[in-house]
């Protein structure tokens, strides 16, 4: 389970491919992101995912959200992006916030029993977005046990996982750019999936780094639950 050092370039180059080709055998890594340290696999294998689940110590109830590198991916994953969440990522994207949203059917994966929907987000932290260009979505949820704290730095992190995981990658303290404590609670999660339909509202199920009025000033009290 080695760690690498993402500031030093040499350790940086090294650690992503090994990453990378962690991930392709369908192997766990732990990555850095701009809220919480987070366990990465490969979303599109059904091993990998529930690798991931157990190493947590979670079942297939609790289904982990997906990384994107960009806005394109958001239209390739979700059936229906509707227009209140098209406003909500161009306000807060790359950053912490997670759209809950109908998954397209045609998706060849299993991330658990997710009743068709699909939870994403966009970070903003540097390893994880170059990361994220090369292999494509990945299902990454908070690199800690269920029920203990989430890990804000790489060895927080391995204090937790241990040899679970394949390779780490310590791109120092997480969180930056937010208030640390708050950065804890990880991303603010919405759930836009009542927007299909006309008189439907956005509910907030996870109050996270971005504040629940900046949500609400974005889409406006009358789409909120």
């Amino acid at each position: 389970m080695p760690v690498f050092d993402t500031a030093d370039a040499a350790q940086l180059l090294e650690g992503m491919r090994l990453a990378r080709a962690a991930l392709t055998r369908g192997e766990l890594v732990v990555i850095p992101t701009d809220t919480v340290y987070g366990v990465a696999a490969d979303a599109f294998s059904a091993a990998a995912v529930q690798r991931l689940l157990d190493a947590k110590g979670r079942d297939r109830t609790a289904p982990p959200p997906v990384l994107v590198p960009g806005l394109p991916t958001l239209d390739a994953l979700a059936e229906i992006v509707p227009e209140p969440v098209r406003a909500l990522v161009d306000e807060f994207w790359p950053g912490g916030l997670t759209v809950i949203l109908r998954a397209r059917s045609t998706l060849d994966w299993d991330l658990g029993e997710t009743r068709g929907t699909v939870a994403l987000r966009m970070p903003s932290e540097r390893v994880a977005l170059e990361l994220l260009a090369e292999t494509g979505p990945l299902a990454v949820s908070s690199a800690n046990k269920t029920g203990q704290p989430a890990a804000t730095t790489a060895q927080e992190a391995e204090e937790q996982l241990g040899d679970s995981i394949a390779v780490y990658l310590d791109a120092g303290p997480s969180a930056s750019g937010y208030d640390p404590e708050r950065a804890r609670s990880g991303s603010t999660i919405v759930d836009a999936t009542a927007l299909d339909h006309p008189d439907g509202k956005l509910r907030i199920v996870r109050h996270g780094v971005i504040p629940d009025e900046e949500i609400i000033r974005v889409v406006g009290a009358e789409r909120c639950a």
